[in-house]
């Protein structure tokens, strides 16, 4: 466990952290792109402060973590109301929003999938989950289960269909599924270097959405058509 936070947090530091400072440089040049890139980054810090604060065994960083899950959780309220307060919606030069708005949902699906694998079988046959460990419950999976995959099912058929919700959802919920699945990424290969077995369906998947959805992100931005706000 200790190998694989310290994988995400290298992650965090090396790319995260530039990634927030460089959209907040945008935000503050009055760009669109940075708003959006900035919502994006806040809901993946978001989601990483809110599962140390509830995941990790309680530490001397306890009151650190609760300080940056507040402060990104607020900056992520503040930056999305920037965006839905505008009174003209994001607008796009061109865009493949099918292929975009299903991969999307194809992610979400995945998650679900994954998830309801692991927890529906011990749930029938009347036992506890052998992934509870020392848990009392599982905050992550609730948190996936019962906001990102929505957000990610609903966000891309909003932009399969060229709703202004997509527009608004799909490029927040792809920048913070690169970040996160870069974690994942991280995480699995500090997992093969210290001799942890891996699932290797997992070991493919996860690397292969990462570069999908970079390559969704690059086409989303370089659509986003520029507007001073």
């Amino acid at each position: 466990m200790a190998s694989q936070v310290i994988a995400q947090e290298i992650v965090t530091l090396a790319v995260v952290v530039p990634f927030l400072l460089y959209s907040l440089l945008l935000a503050n040049q009055g760009k669109r792109k940075g708003e959006v890139l900035l919502a994006g980054t806040l809901a993946y810090c978001l989601y990483m402060y809110a599962t140390y604060c509830f995941v990790a065994v309680y530490n001397p960083f306890f009151l650190v973590y609760v300080v940056l899950m507040s402060l990104s959780f607020f900056g992520f309220i503040i930056t999305m109301y920037g965006l839905i307060s505008k009174r003209d919606t994001l607008h796009f030069s061109k865009l493949p929003n099918k292929y975009i708005g299903y991969s999307t949902v194809a992610l979400g699906s995945i998650i679900l999938l994954m998830w309801l694998g692991r927890l529906i079988p011990p749930l029938l046959q009347g036992s506890t989950p052998s992934d509870l460990e020392h848990y009392t419950t599982f905050p992550i999976q609730a948190l996936d289960l019962g906001i990102v995959v929505p957000l990610a099912i609903i966000g891309g058929i909003a932009f399969a269909r060229k709703k202004n919700l997509g527009y608004l959802l799909v490029p927040v919920i792809t920048i913070k599924g690169i970040a996160m699945l870069l974690a994942i990424d991280a995480m699995i290969a500090s997992m093969l270097i210290n001799g942890i077995s891996i699932d290797v369906v997992e070991m493919f998947v996860f690397p292969l959405f990462t570069a999908l959805f970079c390559f969704n992100l690059v086409v989303v931005m370089k659509n986003l058509q520029e507007q001073k706000i």
